[in-house]
Order: C-alpha cells, then structure tokens, then sequence
C-alpha cells in the first residue's frame, strides 16, 4: 500500500512543480507538498523477501550528557558506542544489529559512512536493530543534520533525559515536530540522582504533549539494581513482534495518507480563496472611470484627424491617435488590475502574461477601429435620412430641369403649330415666353441644387463622428479582452480546483481501527 502513496506524492508534486512554473501556484504554497517526508521506515528494508517480517529499528535520542550511549552498551553488554567528554564531538552512529540483518542493502542516500556497525547473535533481539544517535543539542553541528537524516528511517524513538536535562528545548521540540510519525518510549536515566517530583513533572509534561498513557521507564547504568531497564527491553521485544510491526507500519501509512490529505486541502482551500469576483468589481469601476478619461484626453486628437481627412482624404494622416499618454494610462490599468488581483490572492504571473498581449494588441486595434469607422462614415456622410434627401435632391438636379425643358419645349411645338396655321409668329417668339421658360428651367435646376448644397453634410463632422464611433467601439474591445482574459483566469482556477480534488479522491482513506488507549500500541503513539 506504501507504494500507491510514494506514487500519489509523486503526481502531487509532479502537479504542483508544474503549478509552480506556469505560475498558478505559488512556491511557498507549493513547498508544503516537498516538505512531507518521501521515506519511510518501510523503505529501510524494502529489499527483505516477501513474508519477512521487517526489523524494527529502535534510536536512542536525547540530550548530551543523558546516557544514550551507556544504555546501548549496557544492552550489549560491552562498550561498543562511544560515551564520556568525547560524546558531544563525535559525528558517529552506531548500529547494533543481528548478524542475520544485512545492512549493505539500505537504500542509497543514507549517510553510511558516518555509521559504526557493530553485531551480535542474540536470538531474543534478533528482529531489532539499536541505534545511538548522535547528540541533537551538540556543539557539533552536522549532528543535527545526521539526526534529520535517520530520523524517518526510525520506528521506536527512545527518547532519554537526565533528572537535570528533562526539560531541555531543543530535544522536545523534536518530539513536538516528529510526535505524528514515530512510536516512542521515554526514559528517565540516571535515575539515582532523580526525584520522584522530577519523573511526575516529566510525565505531566508528555500528557500535555499528547500522550495519553506514555511509558515512562527509569534506569541507571551506574546503579542497575531495581531500576526498570529490563521491562523496556520486554516492552520493546513486543513491539518487534510481526503483528506489532504491521501495526506500526499501517499507523505510519494511515498518518502519511492523514498529512498529504491534508496538505491537498490546505492548497484547496487557498486556490477557493482567490476572489475572482471582487477583483472583476474593481475593475469595472476603474474602467468606467478610465473610459470617460479615455474621451476626453483624446478629443484633440480626434478633431485634428477628422480635420485633415476633411481636408486631405486620399493622403495617410500623420496624426497618431493612440499616442504616448494614451499607452501611458492604459498600461497603467493593466498594471492595477495585477496589482488588485495579488492583493486578492490570484497569482499575478499568468495573468500578466494574458494582459500583456492585450497591452502590445493596443494601439493597432484602436487604429484599425477607428480609421474603419472614419472611412464608413466619409463613404457614407449622415444618417440615412440625410442620405435619402441627398439622393432626392441629386437626382431633381436633373429631372426638375429636364421636365422644365421638357414643357418649355411642348410650349415651343405647340406654338410654332398654331403659329403656322394661322401665320402669326407672335406667340412663338414672344420675350415673355423666352423669359418664363429660361426662368423655369433655371429655378428647376437651381432650387435642388441649393437644397443639395445646403443639406450636404460636413466631411469634417462626419469624419469625427466616424472617428468618435471607432474609438468607442474600440475601447469597449480592448474592456472585453481584458473581461475574457480575467474569466480565463477564473476558469484556470477552477481546472486547478479540479486536479486537486482529483489528487484529494486518490488518497487511501484510514481503515486502521481505533487503538485502545492502554493497549501498548496506545500508549507509544502520540495522539492514538
């Protein structure tokens, strides 16, 4: 089962690496997933044959001074671990296993060389392996590293004090940090110089800690008669038993399983947090102010371009519309959308990027917009009842005349008709006549073409109001871009949510029974 939960932290942080780099998360909400121990006691002897029952490796831990190294030599019965005022230097590890136990085949990366083997074949302690680890509190210090190096290869941390150094800080905030992840038993060494109010205040202190009933042992090597050193060893011999290790090992996976569940939550809750909807509210209201500022900065602007295209429509105009102060204020919204966006805990860096594009996209879509519009409205000056009544008044240009022609010259027909029948040539070349029909002719053609003039709109006003158009329609793009690049966001998020509940549904769910509170697994456990 270790191996489906090696598997799922890998994809986790395969995921978040991933996350990290593209931005949607941010390293140090990703860092959580890297700090989760990726060993295990399991993996220790992960070579063992199938059915063998894995040894259980047990670590004296404590204060300089307390007596690790004596209760190790006292177990085996000769000084195999170094003790005395060399202690607090040495960087040394020593290793107290059956010769059964081949230790050449411990995973790689363990620091090995700094480890003192030493064998013996005693088959009553052949399924355990002692360690004295080097001092935590020592003025040496990689001997702090080389403990966080071992210590999640560990099962059982003896954890030994002094009746002088019990409450020593360094040391118990190591049991604080790494309570969850080990079975621990406690010892009281040195104890003929002790106190019963010292052992009590001790063991107070590790209730608090959250032991519900610990096992608290008191020894001396100075003085071993009556003290408790061989009920420790009969407590660990038990807890080396098969059924005892399998517990062990299931109560470690359970709380790996416990801690990487709740690292995805804690990066659930974080990713839910980010108020996509504030920020869309904040910028809305900026854009509305920006919009109006937008129309007013560039109205010269447009009023010197719409009067050079009045004035020269078939030349390129040399005024730049969206000029200096107008990138100026936009890019200056841009970067107050990723301001308010970090201030609401939405990851600035891919939002950035998508208004980037919109930022460099500005200027060419403005010009495009609003030359567009321009030339539409040139093209076609004044709205389409103007247009009707220029039409009318173009085309009675030229039919009012030609009907005035056309009767002045019925007119003429007829006169010179009746003129010849009764030979009589007043009525046909009568000034009269001449003047009404050059009169006629003349107010046909010119009453339309007045009208014409008159009502004939302005290249300038039109030009402008085509620009102005152009302008508006192309600010509300460039407010619709940055919406859309803002529900992108928002909808990346929620693909994010997705992959992480995703990683939250392959977590294996606890099925270890609850352990009774005075069972000897109840009592070794922090928390049980």
């Amino acid at each position: 089962m270790m191996s489906a939960y090696y598997d799922l932290l890998s994809q986790a942080r395969n995921w978040a690496e991933q996350a990290v780099h593209s931005g949607r998360l941010h390293a140090e909400q990703a860092q959580a997933l890297f700090d989760i121990d990726h060993t295990s006691p399991q993996k220790l002897f992960s070579n063992r044959e199938h059915n063998t029952c894995k040894p259980l490796l047990v670590a004296f831990m404590g204060g300089t001074g307390v007596g690790k190294s004596s209760l190790l030599n006292r177990l085996a019965q000769q000084p195999i671990a170094k003790a005395g005022i060399q202690r607090p230097t040495s960087r040394e590890v020593t290793l107290y296993h059956h010769e059964s136990i081949n230790v050449n085949q411990l995973p790689e990366g363990l620091p090995l060389h700094s480890v003192k083997l030493s064998q013996h074949n005693n088959a009553d302690q052949q399924n355990i392996i002692w360690m004295d680890m080097p001092d935590f509190d020592s003025v040496e210090l990689g001997n702090h590293t080389l403990v966080k190096q071992w210590l999640p290869y560990i099962d059982v941390l003896l954890y030994v004090v002094s009746p002088e150094r019990y409450r020593d800080n360094k040391a118990w905030q190591l049991l604080l940090n790494e309570g969850m992840k080990h079975a621990w038993l406690f010892v009281m060494n040195q104890w003929d110089r002790g106190q019963p109010e010292q052992f009590l205040d001790f063991k107070q202190q590790l209730l608090k800690a959250g032991f519900n009933h610990p096992l608290l042992f008191r020894t001396s090597c100075s003085e071993p008669e009556g003290d408790e050193f061989a009920l420790l060893l009969a407590q660990l011999h038990t807890l080396s038993e098969q059924h005892s290790v399998v517990q062990l090992e299931q109560r470690n996976e359970q709380w790996r399983n416990q801690q990487l569940q709740s690292v995805l939550k804690q990066l659930l809750d974080e990713t839910g947090q980010r108020d996509f909807l504030q920020l869309q509210k904040s910028y809305t209201q900026l854009w509305e102010q920006s919009e109006t500022s937008f129309m007013q900065g560039l109205a010269w602007p447009l009023q010197n371009l719409a009067k050079l295209w009045a004035e020269q429509p078939t030349q390129k105009p040399s005024i730049k519309l969206w000029d200096e102060w107008a990138q100026s204020r936009f890019d200056d919204i841009l970067d107050e959308v990723v301001l308010q966006a970090a201030q609401l805990n939405i990851p600035s860096k891919p939002l950035k990027a998508r208004l980037q594009g919109i930022k460099i996209q500005a200027d060419k879509k403005v010009r495009h917009s609003t030359e567009l519009a321009g030339r539409e409205a040139l093209l076609n000056p004044g709205n389409s009842l103007h247009r009707f009544l220029l039409k009318f008044t173009a085309i009675s240009e030229t039919l009012l005349p030609l009907a005035a022609m056309s009767v002045v010259g019925y007119q003429v027909f007829m006169g010179y008709f009746h003129s010849s029948i009764a030979n009589n040539s007043a009525t046909y070349l009568g000034l009269d006549f001449a003047i009404h029909s050059v009169m006629l002719i003349s107010l046909s053609w010119l009453i339309p073409y007045f009208i014409h003039k008159k009502i004939q709109p302005s290249l300038e006003k039109n030009a402008l109001r085509g620009l102005h158009k152009g302008l508006q329609q192309a600010l509300a793009n460039l407010n619709q871009d940055i919406e859309n690049a803002l529900s992108e966001e928002q909808s990346t998020n929620v693909e994010l949510q997705e992959e992480i509940r995703a990683l939250l549904a392959k977590v294996t769910p606890s099925s270890v029974p609850k352990l009774e509170r005075d069972s000897l697994l109840g009592r070794v456990l922090i928390n049980s």
